[in-house]
């Protein structure tokens, strides 16, 4: 590897499963120590388990995002636990999707307290310690750059049916991105998005698989029509779904060294498909 995140402390929401989880693990094997957070308990500490096994650092910390309060109880725990905080991934959410005619107000703000209230709450909670931090390193003499890498999608840049409450959210956290690259690059913080195509996850599964998630009690249906994913491939050029560690990858590179000078730009990692 060309690079060593020995010594960064990094926060990954919704680390728990999936693209979460393969971005947990490879920012620890990069040498980062990790705080790690999902809603459900078990999976979460199953990606401490994987990290621990593996020789590198991780803390967990389960918990509702979308809960006003516990977003700055993430970032306070990670500044406890680890004395720093230096990269930030908001990558924690899900799917709820609808027609608009049918799409209930409890949707549409669902999709904008996760991907885009709970990111901006996480990142004012941790501005505090990253403008504190920056002043001094810079009255040192020293450069120290940290990174915030918000996860956004093909829909908040393009738009895909259905999806009027996920890809507000998604297209809500990519101008989120931009205004807060001009707001902290004076502290050395590269702020960018990576949005995904399609991707083997839990979300994309075949609708007909009968998948679904349980969000403040309720079981909401998870995955996308199977005509939807083969016509996907059809339109990819690499004729495939991505894995989650190929999505991960692109994170990696915005957590790491070699995008010091990369900022407020949205990556869009879809096997060049696009809309």
């Amino acid at each position: 590897m060309p690079f060593s995140l020995k010594g960064k402390a990094a926060l990954v929401t919704g680390s728990g499963r999936g693209i979460g989880r393969a971005i947990a693990l490879q920012l620890a094997q990069a040498g980062a120590s990790v705080m790690l957070n999902d809603i459900d308990r078990e999976p979460l500490l199953e990606t401490g388990s994987l990290i621990d096994q593996a020789g590198g650092i991780a803390k967990a910390l389960p918990g509702d995002l979308t809960q006003p309060d516990f977003p700055q109880k993430l970032v306070d725990f990670t500044v406890n636990g680890f004395g720093s905080i230096d990269i930030i991934v908001n990558n924690a959410g899900y799917t709820w999707d609808n027609v608009i005619q049918k799409m209930t107000d409890e949707q549409f703000q669902a999709m904008l307290d996760i991907h885009l209230v709970a990111p901006f709450r996480i990142l004012r909670a941790a501005a505090g310690f990253i403008r504190e931090a920056a002043k001094r390193e810079i009255a040192e003499g020293r450069r120290v750059m940290r990174k915030v890498v918000n996860i956004t999608s093909v829909s908040g840049v393009d738009g895909i049916a259905g999806q009027a409450g996920y890809g507000a959210g998604k297209a809500g956290i990519n101008g989120l991105t931009k205004v807060l690259s001009k707001e902290w690059g004076r502290y050395n913080v590269n702020v960018n998005s990576v949005g995904f195509g399609l991707i083997e996850t839990r979300l994309v599964q075949p609708l007909d698989a009968g998948g679904t998630i349980e969000m403040k009690g309720k079981q909401i249906k998870i995955g996308v029509q199977p005509a939807m994913r083969e016509a996907a491939k059809s339109m990819c050029p690499l004729g495939r779904l991505g894995t989650v560690e190929e999505a991960a990858g692109a994170v990696l590179f915005f957590c790491s060294p070699l995008s010091d000078y990369v900022s407020g730009e949205i990556l869009i990692v879809s096997g060049g498909a696009r809309s």
